[in-house]
């Protein structure tokens, strides 16, 4: 059996189904927007909202109508989050197709998180040694796991400072975070799922498009033994037909 097809359904190519993103069977990256610190429950989005958040008149209120604004001026698909003052942005990328952003306004402090990557496979201390020092170059926003050991990134700004200028600064940060990465962290932490998968797709015949942008670190997986594809079982025979009925007496 190849790796599950939601292994690798996003990535770098623009076409969908691009490149190969780690995606695990018991979620859809598409669907991780819950904030790893303030939220560690279920986050699932409750429907669209065309006003956001309720609480118009005090410092949330007034951030969000600016949020809205920024939006729908960005052009940016959002819907309401299942939490009160949760709005959930759709971000298009590169190397992934899209990044899903949570924001969380509050009174005094908005938090934001975006689902990066899944818990890596492997080479999990190259995989935070290689986001700690990407921190160390990034404005604004830092990385963190949750209890899945499922990676995001997140930041905590003041409420107060969301303003079209502000947001126009943290998305782009929250983009260049989540989706920059995106192809060396695959290679770091799931190398091994990806090489499997191309000798199986070798084996098998199939598309390569969304697996070209790491040709040359995979090629020649299809003749390592230990990615070796099992031939396909032979058809099986056709049953044999059965005896004709016998005559009845006369």
């Amino acid at each position: 059996m190849p790796p599950p097809e939601s292994d690798f359904s996003h990535g770098a190519a623009h076409s969908p189904g691009a490149a190969p993103s780690p995606g695990p069977s018991r979620d859809d990256q598409a669907d991780r927007v819950t904030d790893p610190v303030t939220d560690p429950g279920d986050s699932r989005r409750a429907g669209a909202g065309s006003s956001g958040p309720d609480a118009p008149n005090g410092p949330a209120g007034r951030a969000t109508a600016r949020l809205a604004a920024y939006l729908a001026d960005a052009g940016l698909a959002w819907e309401a989050g299942a939490r009160p003052g949760e709005v959930v942005v759709t971000v298009p990328g590169e190397r992934k197709l899209t990044t899903i952003v949570s924001l969380l306004v509050r009174d005094e402090l908005t938090s934001v998180s975006a689902f990066v990557i899944r818990n890596p496979d492997e080479n999990h201390a190259e995989v935070y040694r290689f986001l700690l020092r990407r921190v160390m170059r990034r404005p604004l926003l830092g990385y963190a796991v949750d209890a899945a050991g499922d990676v995001y990134a997140r930041a905590q700004v003041p409420t107060e400072a969301v303003d079209a200028a502000y947001l126009d600064l943290l998305m782009g940060a929250v983009l260049e975070a989540a989706d920059a990465p995106f192809n060396d962290l695959l290679v770091l932490g799931f190398l091994t799922s990806m090489k499997r998968e191309w000798a199986w797709r070798v084996a098998r015949g199939e598309s390569l498009a969304n697996l070209e942008a790491f040709r040359s670190i995979l090629s020649g997986a299809e003749d390592d033994p230990a990615y070796a594809v099992p031939p396909l079982p032979p058809d099986p025979l056709p049953p044999e037909p059965l005896p004709p009925e016998p005559l009845p007496p006369e």
